[in-house]
Formats: structure tokens, C-alpha cells, sequence
């Protein structure tokens, strides 16, 4: 039998897009996405269930479908989104309705898409985090706190359940084709926000090697907490000058002025990332490397792909959008009118 897959947060960028990635490995027979909105890309093969914020319907899902590995995408990491309320129903009681629903079941693999954020920004920081090292100071935005809620459960389910692979990806600041992240939109500004006085070294994710880098752990069955980065760190000022912007230095006069001030120049920018315009972070990106997986774009060549499908898209327009329509969906997938060369 094929590996069965249960994706939630189907109806979110990378829900989605893994769930794709994975209609297309024949060792897998059937994915189950779960979610509060639809899919927002196209899929043939992924059977879409409507649930609620916190996944209160995963044990029934688990348990009627014998899933052997679940991908957990659903988590908020941009706090501009939605309020703090949300994010740790989405966050916290939803991963521990996860875990709840995986404990004492059929599931053998765990994947947990987290974040880089969980490492905190702070000038006595290293260059490099390693996935042991320790944040300098407790956590102080919400969603810092809520990812470490997370990782806490994380790691309890790991310890409880040792015949399940439990891995944990710690990503870096993403950038793409596709995806709008408050880094992204900072790019894209007439001018780009800096803080005057720092020029802080960023490092950087091509959103194609978030989806590879999941399907890497799952077909290596591998356990463990993973850094997923391009290789080395540009200054803010640098990654300016290849998106072709120049940066506008605002006063390091405390968060809330300086995240203000970014909201009078149509940017709505999160604390955490503040922070990061002052101080920066750098993951060390080996342990996954030493596993076999390889990256496709280094942090400079990230911002290079991310600009370049910027100004194609620009040229040529943006691609048709995706909407999904469940009669149209039911008739594709259940018609017996519907050739299948499968």
C-alpha cells in the first residue's frame, strides 16, 4: 500500500502547493486536505473537507481514513493577518488537536512546517543558529510565543511517541513566484524601509525549496528539527540594490513608532520583523544538507528569482486565478462521464 496523507491548511499557500506536489509522487494514494476555506490551486486527486479554526473534526478524519502521515502547513507566522486571538486557536489548539488526533492512531510521520521566528532577533544573537541553539531573551511578539508553544508540543509528542518520525522545518524569510509575505511587499515599495543605523545581513528561502524540503523528510522518513535556508547572507542594503530599490532609513526610536511609521508608507509591517530590519538572523542550513537534500537557489539567487518573476509578471500579467467550485469539483472527481488515464 501507498503512503496516505492527511495536508491541513489545504486552503493556504503551502497547503495547497504541497498537496499538489503530492499528487504527482505515485507512491502516495490518497491525500485528504482539511481547512477552513477552499483550495486555492487547482488539484486532481486531493479530497477537500471543511473544518473548523482549531481542526476539532481531525481524530474522526484520522481515525475513518487510516492516514499513516499528516503535513501540518497551518501555521500563522505573518501577525498582520489576523488578530492574536486567531492566530492561538490556529496556532496552539489546532497543533494540539493534531497531535491529540495522531496519538494512539495510524499515523507513522509527522511534518510540521514552522519558522525561523522561534529564534528570536537580538544583538547579542550568533551569526548562525544551529537547531539547538537557545534564543537569547523569551519570546516577545505573539507569534514568536505561539510558535514556541507549538515547538513545545512538538517535541512532547516526539518524546511520547517514538515509533512516529516526527519533523519539525524551521524556514527562513521566503520569497518567490507566488507567495506575498510582508518581506515581499517591503520589496516590491517605491522605496524599501530600513532602520537607520543598521544594515542587518538577511537570509533567504526560494518558496520552491520549502515545498522540496517537505517531500525531502517525507521520503527520507526523517526525524528531527530542520533549518531550511539558501546559503549564505546579504545586508538589507544589498537585497535593495538587486530588486533595483533604494532604502529610506526611519528613526530606531522604538517598535511601535518605527512599525508606524512603515504603515504611513502603505506597508503594514509586523514586529517581528522590525526586528529583524535591526538585528537580522542566520540559520545554519547543514543539517539538512548532510541528509541529501540540495538546494536549488542560494539566498542572493532567491532574491534574483523572486525580482526577475516580478518584472515577467509585470510584463505579461498575472496569471489567471484558481477558484474552487465544489459541484465542478464532485463532477471531476466522482463522474464516471470523466476519462481517466490513471
Amino acid at each position: 500500500m501507498g503512503r496516505r496523507v492527511l495536508v491541513t491548511g489545504l486552503g493556504s499557500f503551502w497547503g495547497g502547493r504541497v498537496a499538489k506536489a503530492l499528487e504527482a509522487d505515485p507512491t502516495v494514494d490518497i491525500i485528504v486536505g482539511l481547512d477552513t476555506r477552499e483550495p486555492q490551486v487547482e488539484l486532481e486527486r486531493t479530497e477537500y473537507v471543511r473544518s473548523d479554526e482549531n481542526y476539532s473534526i481531525l481524530s474522526r478524519i484520522v481515525s475513518a481514513t487510516q492516514v499513516d502521515t499528516i503535513v501540518h502547513t497551518f501555521l500563522v507566522v505573518d501577525s498582520t493577518s489576523m488578530s492574536g486571538r486567531a492566530m492561538h486557536e490556529i496556532n496552539v489548539i489546532g497543533t494540539m488537536n493534531l497531535f491529540a488526533a495522531a496519538t494512539d492512531s495510524s499515523v507513522r510521520n509527522v511534518v510540521v512546517k514552522s519558522s525561523s521566528y522561534v529564534y528570536g532577533c537580538h544583538p547579542r544573537d550568533p551569526v548562525w543558529f544551529t537547531e539547538e541553539t537557545q534564543r537569547q531573551m523569551p519570546p516577545r511578539h505573539r507569534v514568536e510565543r505561539s510558535l514556541a508553544e507549538v515547538e513545545s508540543y512538538v517535541h512532547d509528542f516526539a518524546v511520547d511517541n517514538p515509533h512516529v518520525a516526527v519533523s519539525m522545518l524551521r524556514f527562513s524569510n521566503v520569497l518567490g513566484k507566488e507567495i506575498q509575505t510582508p518581506l515581499s511587499k517591503m520589496l516590491q515599495a517605491p522605496v524599501v524601509p530600513s532602520i537607520f543605523g543598521f544594515d542587518p545581513r538577511f537570509q533567504f528561502v526560494h518558496e520552491d525549496d520549502v515545498i522540496r524540503a517537505v517531500l525531502h523528510v517525507l521520503d527520507e522518513n526523517l526525524a528531527g528539527v530542520f533549518n531550511v535556508a539558501g546559503d549564505g547572507q546579504l545586508p538589507w542594503s544589498e537585497v535593495a540594490a538587486i530588486c533595483g530599490k533604494r532604502t529610506v532609513a526611519l528613526p530606531p526610536i522604538g517598535q511601535g513608532l518605527v512599525a508606524s511609521g512603515l504603515r504611513r508608507l502603505g506597508i503594514d509591517i509586523p514586529p517581528e520583523i522590525v526586528d529583524l530590519l535591526s538585528y537580522g538572523r542566520g540559520i545554519d542550513n547543514r543539517r539538512l544538507k548532510q541528509s541529501g537534500f540540495d538546494y536549488t537557489h542560494t539566498s542572493a539567487g532567491t532574491v534574483r528569482a523572486f525580482i526577475e518573476a516580478l518584472r515577467l509578471r509585470r510584463t505579461v500579467g498575472p496569471e489567471q486565478e484558481y477558484r474552487y467550485e465544489s459541484e465542478v469539483e464532485e463532477f471531476f472527481t466522482r463522474s464516471p462521464s470523466v476519462i481517466r488515464t490513471d
